[in-house]
């Protein structure tokens, strides 16, 4: 409980009145008899008034505070939460309002003032935004109650609990199911390759047509018909994509809001979400972390939600990548050919421990391994340099980038197949490889 600014100020004109009146006597300057006995007498009143005011306060009973939480929130997203209060009083109450969003929320708009009338709900909103994953429970919320006569302010924490799950930026995953795959790929700059002869998989027979290839042309049912059959194929869809993800520290950096691994999840939903669109089954790995964690690949747009509530609170470790151990569990789990996304960050000293994880993986599995870059290296390299600290800074970005470009070319040089990207750009460039090889029935 703490004091008004009325109180405060009707306190203070009394506590100066009286003083003033004791200067005055002090220095001999004459004053009315009875005034010192009124000011007194009013500051003695304002003192049993401010008792008996918090004595009232003190019994008032708390607002009715609950709170609409959406069960899920994405991360980086501005999202809504109100609040409904309603109170007991038989007159219109002026409180203020402060929720205790948990932390690793940002919030605006709070706190509130908000006017209750008697018998009725008041609604009041405010703005949280996710700045990590996971689950977060919020616990209470404070309210400041005013006394009837407006000279105290109460503190109240209400126990108003509610809990919520912070998901990867899937909100785009969920609005494209409403425009055709083709449109939606287009609008994110994924590029779709022609196809280069023909899929594993039998669809249909139909009229042959300008531009079909003459092995095409099914000669049995071409002489039934007496006119040119060709068969039809489709994309090989009985496919399993099982993703790698690194969960050590090198995916940890951050170029901007998000760190990398938040980049590689998002990018990883994101080609799940097409490759189950294509009928394909996917999975995923994640290793590295506290404890590895592993989704069985499954087909069906269904199986979207079962992988985001087996990413959703997964987090990055100080721990460094052990390819070796993960190549290991991984192959004692997924028996069946699949096609292997490796996401990590690699450096030069990862050479020889990575290729021979890799090619274990590979004796059974198509892999790709997706490399992240840090964007700060392409913007150092293209800086321009004027003095000596940014030579030293462009020159160790060169040296760095040169190491990585090495590595790559050794392991290209085994067979393996790799893609260099920028976080923000892993998600398209995922897509794009995968509907090549999907096109080419190379998976």
């Amino acid at each position: 409980m703490k004091p008004t600014r009325l109180l405060l100020i009707w306190l203070g004109t009394l506590t100066g009145l009286d003083l003033l009146l004791g200067a005055m006597r002090a220095l001999g300057i004459q004053a009315m008899p009875r005034l010192d006995s009124i000011a007194w007498g009013l500051l003695l009143a304002l003192v049993l008034l401010a008792l008996l005011d918090a004595l009232r306060l003190s019994r008032l009973a708390s607002p009715e505070v609950r709170r609409q939480l959406p069960g899920s929130l994405p991360l980086g997203r501005w999202s809504d939460v109100q609040l409904e209060i309603r109170h007991p009083y038989g007159q219109a109450l002026h409180v203020q309002l402060f929720d205790h969003p948990p932390q690793g929320l940002s919030f605006e708009h709070l706190p509130q003032s908000v006017s209750l009338e008697p018998g009725q709900v008041s609604k009041v909103g405010y703005s949280v935004r996710p700045l990590q994953r996971g689950h977060f429970d919020f616990d209470q919320c404070e309210v400041a109650l005013p006394s009837p006569l407006g000279l105290w302010s109460a503190r109240r924490l209400l126990k108003v609990h509610g809990s919520t799950r912070v998901y990867p930026d899937f909100a785009r995953l969920y609005g494209a199911q409403l425009l055709a795959v083709d449109n939606w790929l287009s609008q994110l700059g994924v590029r779709q390759l022609q196809r280069r002869g023909l899929g594993l998989e039998f669809n249909q027979l139909r009229e042959f047509r300008e531009g079909d290839s003459l092995r095409q042309i099914d000669w049995k049912a071409t002489a039934r018909q007496r006119t040119p059959i060709a068969r039809e194929y489709q994309d090989e869809r009985d496919q399993q994509i099982i993703f790698m993800l690194d969960c050590g520290r090198r995916m940890r950096s951050q170029d901007d809001e998000l760190a990398h691994f938040d980049h590689a999840l998002n990018a990883s939903l994101l080609l799940s979400y097409v490759a189950l669109r294509q009928g394909d089954a996917v999975g995923l790995y994640a290793f590295a972390g506290e404890r590895s964690r592993y989704v069985a690949p499954i087909k069906g747009q269904a199986h979207l939600n079962v992988l985001l509530n087996g990413v959703y609170d997964l987090h990055t470790s100080q721990r460094p990548a052990d390819y070796q151990a993960a190549a290991s569990e991984l192959l004692a789990r997924q028996k069946r050919r699949a096609l292997v996304v490796l996401v990590t960050n690699l450096r030069d000293e990862d050479d020889e421990e990575l290729l021979t994880a890799v090619k274990r993986i590979g004796r059974q599995h198509r892999v790709l391994v997706a490399s992240l870059r840090e964007e700060v290296l392409d913007q150092l390299r293209q800086n321009p340099v004027q003095t000596l600290p940014e030579a030293l800074l462009y020159s160790s970005a060169v040296n760095y980038l040169n190491g990585r470009a090495e590595l790559h070319e050794r392991l290209s040089a085994h067979g393996i197949a790799l893609l260099d990207a920028r976080p923000g750009e892993l998600g398209a460039d995922l897509v794009s490889r995968y509907l090549s090889w999907k096109k080419a029935g190379s998976l």
